[in-house]
């Protein structure tokens, strides 16, 4: 049975941007009380979740508000497998032609802006404070700590940024749930080895002091655009996060205090802060946080650094800061104040705070907050971006673009990927975009709308795609979409690094020895914009599309692009004969990539017993992995050690992707690949649904990310890829 208050919850989504609206006078009603606290006490119940059983959420808020398909039976055919799901996952197209999706799964984004926002004074409302509040509870490990994110064993950093939050979200520091993290804090270290994100996450509500921190010079922004050191040479999201967080280190912010944040520094600091040697805390770490360890260089670099920033330079400071404001600025009117991602979101509206007090544009940063704000059944969580909305979808537009015949519903659903298409597309450079160490963004597709406005390269290659591809086997309403492809794949010419491949925002800026004074502690390779496997593939496959679409032979300079990129994938596989997966978990993602490129782009496939052919290694290490039940399973464990472990169970998005990846090569064992559709059409739900898994989603190595719509949309394309193959 639904819960009855999650129809008082509406998503609305116009151009892509989503927003859950409350109607408080719709639930009141369900209720039949006018008192509001009974409404809070009955929100915090209603969203009550078990973790313990897959931490994973459904979507079920969303699911429950949309679907009307009524299916009774189990499918027992790859056909009516196929029909069922797209009919049940048709029915979650907004209106607006996107599918809206959980992008959750980190466990530091949510405190992020609870910490922000009490410092600003200007926390949500009561009813978004009550599911906050029920989703970090719900999230708590059995030791009463949590991870980095939603499947992690307990962190000094999930922990610490967590049980803060829920004090201040209105949580007793007595409450005993926040005594048991509190003292698993004290048995792991204390709150003074929390990774410094935290630590500067703690230093602006006065719960650690400044003097406790590495400097982040706002100086460093005034370099020398040439030298590697320079920020704006650092991959965008380190240095979009870095530029606040220098600002915020130059003027020392700390919040006003007050009795709660008093009882906080209490309970965290048994003894009291001046018990803490601050000084040798900027080196303190938790074991169980420290991915990253600080190397040699950082370790002689950081003491030079922080003692100049004991007598910096009052006229350098002063223009510095100036310069990071401005650059912040920058940002915030480039992405319409959504900035780049939610970090860097929470950390320049308090800058703003800082420098303009609740200004005109502190309220416009203060507008976009619940972009980012996701409802599923375990409550209100903060979304790694403002969604994932343009990646879905456009994987959405592939899998039903396999086909060349298409029925009313198919064709209604292309319809509405056109026209999401057409208004995600970046038409225009972003303002002083080279001043402010910004790219070119005409032509690009973000990974979720336009008003974002980051382009990124495997986003627009696969819209690249989907215009061809839809021009082709539908025919295009919009005809400008056509024309704005030259835009689209002259981004993509320009983005390709010296070593063949693409990086996910630009072209790599810096040397990779800039790794080496990576501070995060908690995440690998954030400095610079590395090339990855999937986006290369992307790209080359979008290339090649472009290209071999023209009635004209593909010009020697395209040939020598795509050359450059296969053998860029050809350097990534493993001796296992696999790739692994930046973006995803972790090795049949990567794999599926790589093996799109090479037979798309090269022409090469299957050749049994041919171990000198990448795709036969390719294949074969693949089908060691499939389990006795034909499915392929991989524990986000294989991001984190970058080898190949098993899930406990069977997966249906890896196993996808490891159909697709055999198919796709014209692997010659028919057998194990229909082992692995009849595990998918198993495991498919009678309503035509799938179960929510394992976590799926990846960045930087160690830290996962939800993606709820993989496990419609993988298991749809392998099941249409498959019927193809096999009708024709």
């Amino acid at each position: 049975m639904v819960n009855p208050l999650w129809n008082s919850w509406n998503l609305l989504s116009e151009e892509g941007r989503q927003r859950w609206i409350f109607d408080k006078n719709k639930a009141l009603d369900v209720l039949k009380t006018s008192d509001e606290q009974v409404l809070l006490d009955e929100l915090d119940i209603q969203f009550i979740y078990n973790k313990f059983s897959n931490p994973n959420t459904s979507d079920k808020v969303l699911h429950s508000k949309k679907i009307t398909f009524n299916n009774k039976h189990k499918s027992e055919s790859a056909s009516e497998s196929y029909e069922q799901g797209l009919a049940y996952f048709s029915e979650l197209q907004q209106k607006d032609g996107n599918w809206a999706g959980d992008y959750g799964g980190p466990n530091f984004l949510l405190p992020g802006l609870v910490f922000v926002l009490y410092a600003c004074q200007e926390m949500p409302t009561p009813e978004k404070q009550v599911l906050m509040r029920r989703y970090i509870l719900n999230h708590q490990n059995d030791d009463g700590g949590w991870g980095l994110h939603i499947e992690d064993t307990s962190t000094m950093f999930g922990t610490v940024l967590n049980a803060v939050s829920l004090v201040l979200l209105g949580c007793s520091v007595d409450d005993e749930r926040i005594s048991k993290a509190f003292s698993w804090i004290h048995q792991h270290g204390g709150a003074h080895t929390i990774p410094p994100w935290g630590k500067m996450y703690l230093a602006i509500l006065g719960l650690y002091k400044w003097d406790g921190l590495d400097a982040m010079l706002p100086e460093m922004w005034l370099l020398p655009k040439k030298l590697p050191i320079y920020p704006g040479n650092y991959w965008n999201h380190a240095r979009m996060v870095y530029l606040p967080m220098s600002y915020l280190s130059g003027v020392r912010f700390v919040a006003k205090e007050d009795s709660v944040l008093q009882k906080i520094q209490h309970a965290l600091y048994p003894k009291g802060m001046d018990d803490v040697q601050w000084k040798k805390a900027r080196r303190a770490c938790c074991m169980k946080d420290d991915y990253y360890p600080e190397t040699k260089i950082y370790k002689f670099i950081a003491p030079i650094l922080n003692t100049y920033n004991r007598f910096p330079l009052t006229f350098i400071r002063k223009k510095a800061l100036k310069n990071c404001e401005r650059r912040m600025h920058m940002e915030d009117k480039h992405t319409n104040y959504i900035n780049l991602g939610p970090v860097n979101k929470v950390l320049n509206l308090l800058c703003v705070y800082i420098s303009e007090g609740k200004s005109e544009n502190f309220y416009k940063h203060v507008n976009r907050i619940d972009d980012y704000l996701w409802l599923s059944e375990d409550g209100m969580k903060m979304n790694g971006y403002n969604g994932s909305q343009f990646w879905d979808t456009i994987f959405m537009s592939h899998l039903l673009l396999e086909k060349n015949e298409f029925s009313k519903k198919e064709l209604k659903i292309l319809a509405g990927v056109e026209a999401f298409l057409s208004f995600s597309l970046v038409r225009e450079n972003e303002e002083d975009f080279k001043k402010f160490d910004r790219s070119i963004s005409k032509g690009g597709w973000p990974f979720s709308t336009s008003a974002h406005g980051w382009p990124i390269t495997d986003c627009t290659s696969e819209g690249i795609k989907a215009v061809l591809y839809l021009n082709k086997k539908v025919g295009l309403k919009d005809g400008n979409l056509i024309s704005a492809l030259k835009d689209s794949v002259e981004l993509i010419l320009q983005y390709q690094n010296k070593d063949g491949g693409w990086a996910s925002y630009e072209k790599t800026r810096a040397p990779k020895w800039l790794e080496k004074l990576n501070p995060s502690r908690i995440f690998g390779e954030i400095m610079i914009d590395y090339s990855y496997t999937e986006c290369t593939s992307a790209c080359l496959q979008a290339i090649h599309a472009f290209y071999s679409s023209a009635e004209t032979q593909i010009p020697n300079f395209i040939q020598e692009k795509i050359k450059k990129g296969l053998k860029f994938i050809y350097s990534k596989q493993t001796d296992s004969g696999l790739w692994y997966g930046s973006w995803a978990v972790c090795f049949t993602y990567g794999t599926w990539f790589a093996v799109e490129a090479i037979t798309q782009c090269e022409g090469v496939f299957y050749q049994k017993n041919d171990p000198t052919n990448c795709i036969t290694k390719a294949c074969d290490g693949l089908v060691a992995y499939q389990n006795s039940d034909g499915s392929w399973g991989e524990s986000y464990l294989s991001c984190v050690e970058k080898k190949y472990v098993p899930h406990q169970e069977g997966q249906v998005i890896n196993t996808a992707w490891a159909v697709m990846t055999l198919l796709a090569a014209k692997y010659d064992d028919k057998l194990c690949i229909e082992k692995g559709i009849q595990f998918i059409i198993k495991a498919q739900l009678e309503n035509g649904d799938w179960p929510q898994q394992a976590i799926s989603g990846v960045f930087n190595h160690n830290c996962m990310i939800s993606y709820t719509n993989y496990r419609n949309i993988f298991p749809l394309w392998a099941l249409q890829r498959y019927l193809r193959i096999t009708e024709d």
